[in-house]
């Protein structure tokens, strides 16, 4: 057991009879005191109204229940007119004509007008260094615009893009929608080996018939090395790290998400929306809610890791060597694996695949992986012997 249980020691106490000696039972070892988790331990102040999903606990929310411009706690505008995938709209700052909110609803409004040599506005609203995340449950309940031309998005970019530029650092689309395929909702990937620049991207989508008319629950559940895709609560698409599917691949490559990523919501003209029809101005995206739920591994973790199992050999050079395992198990969650060279650590990974590189022609390495849980925990190490080619 990982956690020191604490026992009340009873004092034995032995008496001297003159008649005869007699012979005293010690006290029965007492009960371990039960183990207590808090359920609520990480919820937040601003989240004591909002309820558990089973062991998901929100830390972070946002209600809309006030008026005015979006809460600048939580929220900051990107500004400019100038963006990738040929869309033609300006994000404009602080606007309440395209940012506003109103009987506990968001509304992010795309208006056709002239503004900074474009001719529309809209708004792009980012919780960046403000609600930044790795690993949860994220949910955004909707209510998505229509009319050819549109493109609304709920969706993920890395905090501090610790791989590189997009799209090495990924990106994780929780929805789009395009005006232009009405009532088909996209949930999508994005990484430096797999994304849509390349043909690679890889989706899922969902036919919502009244994606336009009602509030939608748009939802990822996301844990190391795989991240769920749900429309009201109901899932739709799993997209999970294969390390037989990516022997040629860097883990970051195939799967940045590891690291803090922040939520943007925005809504888009032009681009993937297709051909914009301007009868349809304005037109809006309501936000009802954002909430942010995270399980506390840590706290609820009692037992070490177990060892990994079938550490093989994936492909050798003559200066790099790429494993793989089968994943380790534990009572509630393994983050991560330390990775060891003859007994030194050479990196870490929460996937089940590694690329060891520097190392020298037509020798025999110690090759060790041990698990990690969120309580910091160990497995055991497990040794197995892999040699370069020469």
């Amino acid at each position: 057991m990982k956690r020191k249980l604490l026992f009340i020691l009873g004092l034995v106490l032995i008496f001297t009879f003159t008649a005869c000696d007699l012979a005293v039972e010690p006290d029965p070892e007492p009960d371990p005191i039960p183990f207590f988790y808090d359920n609520r331990s990480l919820v937040t102040d601003e989240c004591q109204d909002i309820e558990n999903i089973g062991d998901w606990q929100p830390v972070w929310c946002e209600e809309f229940n006030y008026v005015g411009l979006p809460n600048e706690d939580k929220w900051t505008f990107e500004y400019g007119g100038y963006w990738y995938n040929n869309e033609v709209q300006f994000y404009t700052n602080k606007d309440e004509d395209n940012a506003y909110v109103d009987n506990g609803v968001l509304s992010i409004t795309a208006i056709k007008e002239v503004y900074e040599n474009r001719d529309y506005t809209s708004a792009r609203l980012v919780s960046r260094y403000l609600g930044d995340f790795t690993y949860g449950r994220i949910q955004i309940s909707a209510k998505l615009p229509s009319g050819k031309g549109t493109w609304p998005a709920l969706w993920m970019m890395p905090t501090n893009s610790l791989y590189g530029g997009w799209p090495d650092s990924g990106e994780i689309d929780i929805m789009e929608y395009v005006g232009k395929d009405p009532n088909t909702v996209h949930g999508t990937l994005h990484s430096g080996a797999y994304n849509h620049s390349l043909g690679t991207h890889v989706g899922y989508t969902v036919d919502v018939p009244n994606a336009e008319t009602e509030f939608h629950l748009y939802e990822i559940v996301w844990k190391p090395g795989i991240i769920h895709v749900y429309v009201d609560s109901k899932i739709y698409g799993t997209f999970e790290y294969s390390a037989e599917d990516n022997i040629d691949v860097s883990n970051s490559d195939a799967w940045p998400f590891d690291q803090d990523f922040y939520i943007i919501m925005n809504l888009a003209l032009g681009g993937w929306g297709g051909t914009i029809d301007n009868s349809i101005f304005p037109q809006t995206m309501e936000v009802d809610y954002v909430r942010v739920f995270k399980v506390d591994y840590a706290g609820m973790d009692q037992e070490n890791p177990s060892e990994v199992n079938n550490i093989i050999l994936q492909k050798s050079t003559t200066n790099t060597l790429k494993i793989m395992w089968d994943k380790a198990n534990d009572d509630i969650m393994i983050k991560e694996y330390l990775i060891f060279v003859n007994n030194v650590n050479v990196g870490t990974t929460s996937l089940n695949a590694f690329l060891i590189e520097g190392l020298q022609a037509n020798t025999a390495y110690d090759i060790s992986v041990v698990p990690v849980d969120f309580a910091g925990n160990l497995g055991e190490k497990v040794i197995e012997i892999f040699s370069t080619e020469e």
